[in-house]
């Protein structure tokens, strides 16, 4: 319940009327703002003239309680309608039913505590509950005290307590925890957020026979039992089959037992033979190596004797090398000086070929000099020739100076023209450089512009995301909408200035700012099919009149309210697209909202009475004026405003379009400035080519005019070099006469040479041949040497080998001695023997059994064990193999296993009792069962009849069914509701997130009206349940409940609402509660319903003679 935060009320009363009245005695008034205790309770009735069920109110009586000072209410058998304007007290009557019939504060939504519903100032409170009974009425009495948070309970003025209270209630079936039965209006979403365990649980209650939650709850311990004893016995039966199997184990462990036994004295028996088998093993090897060690010993004498003989020859044969080395040397000392003397004449001989060659190639240079001077020569008389027969032809030219005078003037010309062309083109420059200029400065302030519209789809995103998620859904699929769609208003929504975003934010609800804005309902059922049903977004979405209102003009000018301070309305204060602004202006009449400043502020109560506006803002604050009805008084509320969050991001997208548009024309002029630049630098390519072909043809002429005295001057030089070129002459025929005479007398000097290196190469090669053939009788002799040295050599390594054999021999004697002497010591200790002591008889035969009651064979005697430790070793180890997986056997084997036999018999003997009481449990749950879930079924199949029917009326689809995943699971048994309130969509579940408030709403109510005829609780209060419905399903819900609770034979029922539509139908039947407040309130004993029956009848009958 709202309550403006400034009152100008200060007291309220409630009527009670009921529709076309017959007995007008039984409506009531009462509410006082008096100190003065409160009237004597009538008498108790025994039995009551109206149709009231068993447990339904008869009276309420509330003083201090919330805000009312003493009030007292007589409700009606069948439908109560309580009516009333905000903050009057319609709740409190509803916090009083659930109070004083002993309900948890917590569920009311409101306060946790009882003591913060008493009225504040009070330190107690009171409220009284008179319930019908047949037997007589029961009256309960709740008095609260604040300072204590405690409370004190009275049944017909007799002090009792709580769980009295509680059981007294309970009896009657009334439930007000169950919001099946009792919906305040804090707990209405709540209604849709049940489960369908939730539900099934309150629908039983509320509805159905006593027994069957009784039976549905004994259902559910049953189940649980047998789950339990499934359980147990199935681990029973795992701990029962795994005793089996181990005793099994152990029965053949006790036969495992004695088969270890033999083979661990079988080990015992090899153990004690290995040692003199080892023993006699060494001895054997000790002899073989005492004989080979004797061998060795007579071979190391042999060889010693046989190397004498080799020595002495090798030296005689070291001393022949050293005399044939000595005499080699010298002949390589004299090869050596005979070579360095073929050497120096043969240097000499090269020297002079040389000589020989040099003289040819200077002959050569000579003669090809002068055949290059006569070449020369040559030319040069026929480059003057040519250069005299040009100038003779030059001398026949004109005057050309006036050509070059007139090329020189059109050249002027030319450059100027070029000069002019290039001051334009750096004009155009300057021009395009100052338009990309200002192009990115127009460009930087879109960005800016879009940046900003960047940081609200920010905002929207953080706190709505399923909103923002829908926007980009639409922005890339508009093409599937046949009108303009207008995204969320408070993206559309543009402030002239963000200082007034708060006036806009405090108007518009922040369902309706967050809403999509549709000019076809067509198009919003696909866009909500889309986005609600597919994609499971949870968003708002409202349609925008057929006639637009964004051009409305208001009631008044503005000029008549600029002298209160205002400066203007909502509607001027920011832009929108039609149809957000056609929207706006028809629910929220901006265009009649004004806002003012502090000053208006300061001259409020001057500006209510003068002004008569309904709604208006002050620089801080909200004012709402209404009035009275009844008095014609002016009753006004303000509230301060809320800071502004979302629109305080401007986006000016007027001058966002003039700066696009600005953007445009400089593209334009950038195209004109491009296209005169290229036409420029055509006209400037076109005199640079006109320039250079004037430059050519100056040139050319230029060049005629200067070519005779050029010709003269080279014919002249010319004539010059060919002077010198005859002066420089050469006598080839005494040039090579002296080189002859020159190569005769060196080659007379090159044979005496020869002749003499012919006698030194003799020599040398006579050395050579004595050197060779020393070499060889060397090389006879190292050979020979070699090969003793090798004999030696070989004979000397056999001689230390066969001694390290001998020494080796001899260490292994030793050691085999000394090894077989600790053999036989530990040998005899293994078999006890002393020094003189021989193999004991049981060793050498055989061994008597052990008597141990079961089949095993002796063990074998020495004679029968193997003979070598390989074979005893492998014998050894395969008996400690096998001895060795005969683990964890010990002599009690025999008494566990008899234990254990104990044990299965009486563990097989619980496990039978066990399935015995299994079994029982079974039956009890099938008999439970078929008393519980056959009624069950037939009243839910009652309750969805009657809801598909109300749903049917209204053009919708619901349903109702009795929903389980698993049939013994009775804890999972749920009802679900599921309801379709468009034909285009299937039925969905009802759930707090799918469907729209409304949605909920109508569903939740309908659920409650299908619950009536068939309800066996004495009453039922729901809570201000219409105020999300349209008023189409106002209107079809209204009738229905009208009808349903007006109906013979059904409990009480409490309507709560502010407000109500007009021509709506109505019952005899029905009570009507009407709640009011105001500072004229006449005070409870003077109200009289009869004396103001008779003066409306005077008025009446009066107004036709008038």
């Amino acid at each position: 319940m709202a309550t403006p935060s400034r009152k100008t009320s200060t007291s309220s009363s409630l009527v009670s009327k009921r529709a076309l009245p017959r007995d007008p005695s039984s409506e009531v008034s009462s509410k006082r703002k008096s100190s003065a205790p409160p009237a004597p309770p009538p008498p108790l009735p025994l039995q009551s003239s109206r149709p009231f069920v068993e447990g339904s109110i008869v009276r309420i009586v509330m003083e201090n309680f919330l805000t009312y000072d003493i009030c007292e209410v007589s409700p009606g058998p069948h439908l109560n309608m309580i009516i009333g304007a905000n903050g009057t007290g319609k709740s409190s009557i509803v916090c009083a039913i659930c109070l004083g019939l002993a309900g948890k504060p917590a569920f009311m939504g409101r306060a946790d505590k009882v003591g913060f519903f008493v009225k504040r100032g009070c330190s107690k409170g009171m409220v009284e509950i008179e319930l019908f009974r047949t037997s007589g009425n029961l009256i309960i009495t709740r008095e609260i005290d604040v300072a204590k948070n405690q409370s004190s309970w009275f049944i017909n003025k007799k002090s009792t307590t709580q769980k009295v209270v509680e059981e007294q209630v309970a009896a009657l079936n009334i439930q007000v925890g169950n919001l099946c039965q009792f919906l305040p209006q804090d707990k209405v979403g709540e209604f849709a957020k049940l489960s369908k365990i939730e539900l099934l649980e309150a629908t039983e209650k509320s509805i159905g026979p006593p027994e069957m939650h009784r039976y549905h709850c004994e259902l559910k311990n049953f189940r649980e039992k047998e789950k339990q004893l499934e359980t147990s016995c199935k681990e029973k039966t795992e701990y029962l089959e795994k005793m089996i199997q181990r005793n099994e184990r152990y029965k053949q462990d006790v036969e495992r037992f004695y088969e270890r036994k033999r083979h661990l004295d079988l080990i015992e028996m090899l153990e004690a033979k290995r040692p003199w088998v080892e023993y006699e093993n060494v001895r054997q090897e000790y002899e073989e190596v005492k004989l080979a060690r004797d061998r060795v010993k007579e071979e190391v004498r042999k060889l010693k004797e046989g190397q004498i003989p080799m020595t002495r020859r090798i030296e005689e044969i070291e001393r022949q090398r050293h005399i044939l080395e000595a005499r080699i040397k010298e002949k390589a000392t004299d090869i050596k000086e005979t070579s360095q003397k073929c050497k120096q004449k043969q240097d000499i001989i090269e020297r002079k070929d040389k000589q020989i060659e040099e003289l040819q190639q200077a002959l050569t240079v000579k003669q090809n000099e002068e055949h290059d001077r006569q070449r020369r020569i040559s030319n040069t008389r026929k480059m003057i020739e040519d250069l005299q027969n040009e100038l003779k032809t030059s001398e026949n030219c004109e005057n050309l100076q006036p050509q070059i005078d007139a090329i020189t003037n059109d050249l002027r010309r030319v450059q100027d023209e070029k000069a002019l062309c290039e001051g334009e083109v750096i004009d155009k420059r300057g021009e395009k450089e100052s338009l990309e200029k200002e192009r990115k400065s127009v460009g930087d302030n879109i960005v800016r512009f879009d940046n900003l519209m960047n940081q609200k789809e920010d905002k929207l995103r953080q706190r709505y995301r399923d909103t923002y998620d829908a926007v980009l859904w639409l922005r890339s699929n508009r093409d599937k909408f046949k009108q303009r769609v207008c995204e969320p208003i408070m993206l559309t929504i543009n402030m002239k200035d963000n200082k007034n975003a708060k006036y806009i934010e405090n108007h518009i609800s922040s369902n309706d700012l967050r809403a999509f804005v549709f000019e076809s309902q067509e198009d919003m059922e696909v866009f909500l099919k889309e986005i609600r049903d597919n994609k499971k977004l949870r968003v708002n979405a409202v349609t925008a009149p057929k006639s637009s209102y964004a051009d409305k003009a208001p009631s008044r000018s503005l000029n008549e309210l600029k002298q209160y301070g205002f400066f203007s309305y909502l509607r001027e204060l920011f832009d929108a697209p039609d149809p957000v602004m056609s929207f706006l202006c028809c629910h929220y009449h901006i265009h009649e909202v004004p806002v003012g400043t502090e000053r208006t502020r300061e001259r409020i109560e001057r500006v209510i009475q003068e002004t008569r506006l309904k709604q208006m803002y002050t620089a801080e604050e909200k004012y709402v004026v209404k009035t009275s009805f009844y008095s014609d008084k002016v009753i006004s509320s303000n509230t301060s405003l809320k800071v502004a969050q979302f629109l305080t991001v401007t986006v000016d997208l007027e001058q966002r379009r003039h700066l696009e548009e600005q953007l445009k024309e400089i593209n334009r002029k950038l195209q004109a400035v491009e296209a005169g630049l290229i036409a420029l630098r055509e006209r400037n390519r076109h005199l640079e080519h006109k320039d250079n072909e004037l430059r050519q043809k100056k040139k050319e002429l230029l060049e005629s005019k200067t070519k005779k005295r050029q010709l003269e001057q080279k014919i002249s030089s010319k004539l010059g070099s060919l002077k010198l070129m005859e002066q420089d002459t050469c006598n080839l025929e005494e040039e090579e006469r002296k080189a002859s005479t020159k190569i005769r007398e060196i080659n007379v000097q090159k044979a005496k040479l020869v002749t003499e290196l012919t006698n030194f190469v003799k020599i040398c090669t006579s050395l050579h041949i004595q050197k060779v053939d020393l070499i060889l009788q060397n090389t006879t002799v190292i050979s020979e040497k070699n090969k003793l040295e090798s004999d030696y050599m070989a004979a000397s390594s056999q001689l230390r080998v066969t001694e390290q054999h001998f020494i080796e021999l001899d260490e292994s004697r030793q050691r085999l001695l000394q090894k077989c002497k600790e053999l036989m010591k530990r040998a005899r200790q293994v078999c006890n023997l002393g020094a003189e002591q021989t193999v004991p008889q049981e060793y050498q035969t055989q061994v008597p059994t052990i008597p141990n009651g079961h089949n095993s064979s002796p063990p074998m005697a020495f004679q029968d064990l193997p003979n070598t430790l390989d074979e005893i070793d492998a014998l050894l180890t395969e008996e400690r193999s096998r001895a060795s997986c005969f683990t964890g056997l010990n002599p009690t084997v025999v008494e566990e296993y008899t234990k254990r036999e104990e044990e299965i018999e009486q563990l097989t003997e619980e496990l039978k009792i066990k399935k015995v009481e299994l079994d029982k449990y079974r039956e009890n749950i099938s008999q439970v069962k078929e008393r519980w879930l056959n009624p069950l079924k037939e009243l839910v199949e009652k309750i969805n009849e009657k809801f598909s029917n109300f749903f049917s009326s209204m053009q919708c689809a619901g349903e109702v069914d009795l929903h389980t995943e698993n049939e013994e699971d009775y804890d999972k048994y749920g009802i679900r509701i599921r309801v379709k309130f468009r034909s285009s969509t299937q039925l969905h579940e009802l759930t707090p997130h799918h469907q729209s408030g409304g949605e909920r709403s109508v569903s939740t109510m309908l659920y409650l009206m299908a619950l009536q005829e068939l309800n066996r609780c004495p009453f039922r209060v729901v809570d201000e349940i219409n105020q999300g419905m349209d008023p189409i399903n106002e209107r079809r819900v209204f009738e229905m409940v009208v009808n349903t609770a007006c109906k013979e034979n059904t409990s009480q029922y409490f309507f709560i609402t502010p407000k109500l539509l007009q021509n709506l139908p109505y019952s005899e039947k029905m009570t009507v509660l009407f709640v009011y407040n105001g500072p004229h309130m006449l005070e409870p004993n003077r109200w009289n319903l009869k004396a103001f029956q008779r003066r409306r009848r005077r008025i009446t009958f009066t107004q036709p003679s008038q």
